[in-house]
């Protein structure tokens, strides 16, 4: 499995220069960004240099387009879209993932029947370029409640939904947060199929009653009550080889950014470590 990171929980960062290269030095392999804005920054030969020169590949593309709110939001996102895959196979990213809340402010059902053709139509995109759409279900039990009627959270439901939006590139991103917060197993891994999964996020989790974690107080990994070696170990059983990256929502840390990265280092050696 491939060690990456997302920006999240590296504190203030000044450049996807600096991301690159700093993941680099504290020996990770990949990371999450906006190839688009990477390609726009730098060129794209100069992008490419930056990104094989540090022995980095990106693990996950950001979403750019809005597919929760209007149709004309959703809509004139597209373009975007189009040009981030662009962007991101000239780069060789072949991954794209965003995240579904448990819970919407509009009417289930013609919610998830808009989400639905909204999301096949950017797996259509996405699949021109070869790329494929991970979808994170979030377990958090404060957020199922944190608008008006309950949508989707658990793997089964996403699963499902999967199956409906029926387009081949489409899969699962699996959170080890989420996966805690939804009361499973590490062993319960297993019965996912590698073909499953499009990415990996790992992260750690206070010693709490799961109804009480909150989506934005994580910690890193091997600070918490997770089993990490175990989701990782299980993960590896089932054949997935992608990227696993760190990703740490939390309240704004006080140390810099490169004690950040060397604290996320010795995270994933110790994890890493027992597998």
């Amino acid at each position: 499995m491939i060690r990456g990171l997302t920006k999240a929980g590296l504190g203030k960062i000044e450049s996807d220069e600096q991301y690159i290269t700093d993941a680099a030095k504290y020996g990770f392999q990949s990371v999450d960004l906006n190839p688009l804005s990477l390609v726009q920054q730098y060129g794209k030969e100069q992008a490419a240099h930056l990104l094989e020169s540090n022995d980095i590949i990106i693990g996950s593309a950001d979403f750019t387009v809005d597919w929760r709110n209007s149709e004309e939001q959703f809509r004139e996102g597209l373009k975007s879209l189009v040009e981030m895959a662009e962007a991101s196979a000239s780069l060789n990213c072949f991954n794209c993932c965003t995240y579904v809340l448990p819970s919407t402010d509009q009417p289930a059902a013609p919610f998830m029947a808009a989400a639905t053709r909204r999301l096949r139509l950017c797996a259509d995109i996405l699949g021109a370029y070869g790329m494929r759409l991970g979808l994170e279900f979030v377990g958090c039990h404060h957020l199922r409640t944190q608008w008006k009627n309950p949508f989707i959270w658990s793997v089964e439901d996403t699963l499902d939904w999967i199956e409906t939006i029926h387009a081949p590139n489409v899969g699962l991103l699996v959170d080890s947060y989420h996966w805690h917060t939804l009361g499973l197993r590490t062993e319960e891994v297993l019965q996912l199929k590698k073909e499953q999964i499009v990415h990996v996020h790992i992260n750690d989790a206070y010693n709490l009653p799961i109804e009480e974690l909150l989506d934005n107080e994580r910690l890193y990994p091997g600070e918490g009550v997770i089993d990490l070696s175990g989701f990782l170990k299980n993960l590896k059983a089932i054949g997935y080889t992608g990227v696993v990256a760190q990703e740490v929502l939390a309240p704004a840390p006080t140390l810099n950014s490169s004690e950040l990265f060397a604290k996320s280092k010795e995270g994933f050696d110790s994890v890493f470590a027992a597998i």
